[in-house]
């Protein structure tokens, strides 16, 4: 039975691993699960690969469901992930494929990027985290393929959906500091980078805030969902609009949005770009109007792969976990646990490298989960020196959240007061920059 009691916001929350539909009661506060949907990469030609079109239908077929259940809607925005996007040809159709940044294709350019920009000047520009798979690497890879021959823009995968939803393309400011291509000092997409790397022009785009109007849906787009409304811009990188969820934050508490990737941070006024936080590998990106001064920890991301590989869900490996008695400590941020072809195995063959047996499933399941933790020490250790503050509380969000054996094993190792809010945070920071910053620019 439809609805129209009270103005209606969808959020459309795409992962790694799922994507959800929100729909959100601005009155009562209400957030109700709309519809769910898988999405994971797919094999092609041997690289791993992005399913856009399944992506899209399953958006749309969000939306649809959405008008079944509310006669009115005010608006949506979407978030998903970082780093990947899609190239667009002169007529703006898609140029295949849409790699994933799981796929290995960036490791061997690395050094030639570095030869043409120092890593250190890179970084007092992007304040960026290194990461083999950033969109610059990525982008870069393009260009020595010469796929960027053809190609005359790109989109980040959120702005992609909205230009497919509405016809219009914008460039969103949060999820362009996921690219390593961004003067996080100017706010705009670097054109020295543009210059030194040979992109010509690609990143001469004027960014948006989160909040800014796109537009209608296409005629199209509404006659297939049954309704009409308007595209926004939310923080379109989903940590953005997790922390964007966390409007009561203190300046002695960090966050921990943890999910497929755990990325722990804090919010500051201005970036950091000392060479020790280069060498402590931390990550200067932005929200609307503050710093997210945070580190990516390969996070839930094994785990993930373990419950795949011996098929059992969460809660049967956190049982597991709590009968084993090993606490040996693998380094969760290694790139051999990005992308292998058995987890469980790369995990087994580590310890066996450094002469320590292991090979019971509750042990690998407890390492994983104390490693884990123990990260989250180091790289709390870190933001504390490069920050010099002392924090007090750690607010852990996202699907990891409710994880309630991990959140005690990093209270206990982190010595930290850990708040667990199992709260659909990426879902509700989008929404927010919905209602409070919706302005046409």
């Amino acid at each position: 039975m439809k609805t129209n009691d009270e103005k209606i916001y969808l959020a459309i929350d795409i992962g790694a691993s799922g994507g959800k539909v929100e729909a959100y009661k601005s009155d009562s506060k209400e957030l109700i699960e709309v519809c769910r949907f898988k999405n994971s990469f797919i094999e092609k030609d041997g690289h791993k690969c992005r399913d856009i079109i399944h992506i899209f239908q399953e958006v749309k077929n969000g939306i649809k469901e959405a008008f079944l259940r509310f006669s009115k809607i005010e608006s949506l925005a979407i978030d998903t992930w970082g780093c990947d996007y899609v190239l667009l040809d002169e007529k703006d159709n898609i140029i295949e494929p849409v790699y994933a940044y799981r796929d290995s294709r960036t490791k061997d350019i690395i050094k030639e990027v570095n030869e043409l920009i120092d890593e250190n000047k890179l970084y007092e520009i992007t304040g960026s985290q290194f990461q083999e798979f950033n969109t610059i690497y990525q982008l870069y890879k393009d260009k020595k393929d010469g796929r960027l021959k053809k190609a005359k823009d790109f989109l980040m995968i959120p702005e992609y959906l909205s230009f497919l939803l509405t016809g219009k393309k914008v460039y969103e400011l949060t999820n362009a500091s996921t690219t390593n291509l961004l003067d996080i000092k100017a706010r705009q997409f670097s054109l020295v980078l543009d210059n030194k790397l040979g992109f010509a022009g690609f990143l001469d785009k004027k960014l948006q805030k989160p909040g800014y109007i796109i537009g209608n849906l296409k005629e199209e787009i509404e006659k297939e969902v049954h309704g009409n409304l308007l595209v926004k811009l939310a923080p379109s990188h989903d940590t953005a609009s997790a922390v964007e969820a966390l409007k009561d934050l203190k300046e002695d508490s960090l966050y921990i949005s943890s999910g497929t990737w755990s990325l722990l941070g804090t919010k500051l006024n201005n970036p950091i770009t000392t060479l020790k936080a280069k060498t402590y590998n931390f990550s200067n990106e932005l929200g609307p109007n503050y710093v997210r001064f945070q580190k990516n920890i390969m996070g839930l991301w094994i785990v993930q792969c373990l419950s795949k590989e011996c098929a059992l869900d969460f809660p049967e490996i956190i049982k597991l976990a709590k009968t084993s008695n090993f606490n040996g400590e693998f380094d969760v941020n290694d790139p051999r646990f990005l992308s292998p072809k058995n987890m469980k195995e790369e995990i087994i063959n580590y310890f066996k490298e450094r002469n320590i047996e292991v090979s019971k499933d509750e042990d690998i399941f407890n390492s994983s989960f104390i490693s884990l933790a123990r990260a989250y020490k180091k790289a709390i250790h870190e933001v504390q020196e490069l920050t010099n503050k002392k924090y007090k509380e750690i607010y852990i969000i996202g699907g990891g959240a409710k994880n309630d054996y991990l959140n005690k094993l990093t209270e206990k190792i982190t010595k930290k007061k850990v708040i667990a809010l199992p709260i659909e945070a990426s879902a509700l920071g989008n929404i927010y920059s919905q209602i409070e910053n919706a302005k046409e620019k």
